[in-house]
């Protein structure tokens, strides 16, 4: 969406609303770096975004954090769980909880929001050179490694194999939701050591994350339309999920530092 509206046009207006949380560059050389420059190519890796500009000057980097949401203003789209029900705008039509707009020259526009202010906005050098996304694994629907690349990045591994899936220096774009989720269609149990997993096992792995991470891709993320065979709809705790999937108690513990949802039952 991003690449629809921005690849090849210049910037005509940028709208910053000041936060020196999100925001880890003064608000002028953001726009600076955007204004009047024509946008190159969109970049992404994870949940890091780059806006790559003709011309010198730097390039616009961000991340979503946990609630951060880039959407073409004036079309709603699909939601995210997080957002809940209330309006995306507010009465005059502005984007709710916006900290960046941008608008090249035409009718469309694009904004990032941020409610709960844990995303980021910074300038830098190209992505070849900017450490943020040197550090970051491969791209989880992008590139993702082949079984065999697989199988050797979890033979060096002794920690939980839950842990490693979000650990985004080995491979980034999988949240804890996600985790879950390719570990509960691999029927891999999430504490299990990441270098005890067999080939098959691994196979089975990246079969789960292609088919995952590529449906819930394919429908923006837009949890009303995952399948009903899934445990993302049983897995959260309280009145919001259930103790039960396909006949099979559902067991939540804490594994890599994060609350997992898993079923002994199914998942060894």
């Amino acid at each position: 969406m991003m690449r629809d509206v921005l690849v090849g046009k210049r910037i005509a207006r940028v709208e910053i609303v000041t936060d020196k949380i999100v925001f880890q560059a003064a608000a002028r050389t953001v726009e600076d770096a955007l204004v009047g420059r024509t946008v190159r190519s969109v970049g992404r890796r994870g949940k890091t975004f780059w806006i790559t500009l003709g011309g010198p000057g730097p390039t616009v980097y961000g991340h979503l954090g946990m609630s951060g949401w880039i959407r073409e203003v004036g079309h709603e789209g699909p939601r995210l769980q997080a957002h809940g029900d209330a309006p995306l705008d507010d009465a005059t039509g502005r984007p709710r909880f916006l900290k960046l707009l941008i608008e090249p020259r035409g009718p469309r526009a694009i904004a990032f929001t941020d409610p709960r202010r844990l995303g980021r906005i910074w300038l830098g050098p190209e992505p070849d050179r900017e450490p943020r996304v040197q550090r970051l694994g491969r791209d989880a629907f992008d590139d993702l490694p082949t079984v065999a690349e697989l199988l050797a990045l979890c033979a060096r591994r002794r920690t939980p194999i839950k842990a490693l899936l979000l650990d985004q220096t080995t491979l980034a774009g999988i949240g804890n939701w996600l985790a879950d989720e390719v570990l509960y269609q691999a029927r891999i149990a999430p504490h299990r050591v990441a270098a005890t997993l067999t080939k098959p096992e691994v196979a089975a792995l990246r079969r789960a994350i292609r088919a995952v991470v590529g449906h819930a891709v394919k429908v923006g993320a837009d949890h009303e339309r995952f399948p009903r065979t899934w445990l993302f709809e049983h897995r959260w705790g309280g009145g919001r999920g259930s103790q039960q999937i396909a006949g099979h108690a559902i067991r939540r513990d804490e594994v890599g530092g994060r609350t997992t949802a898993w079923v002994p039952g199914l998942q060894k």
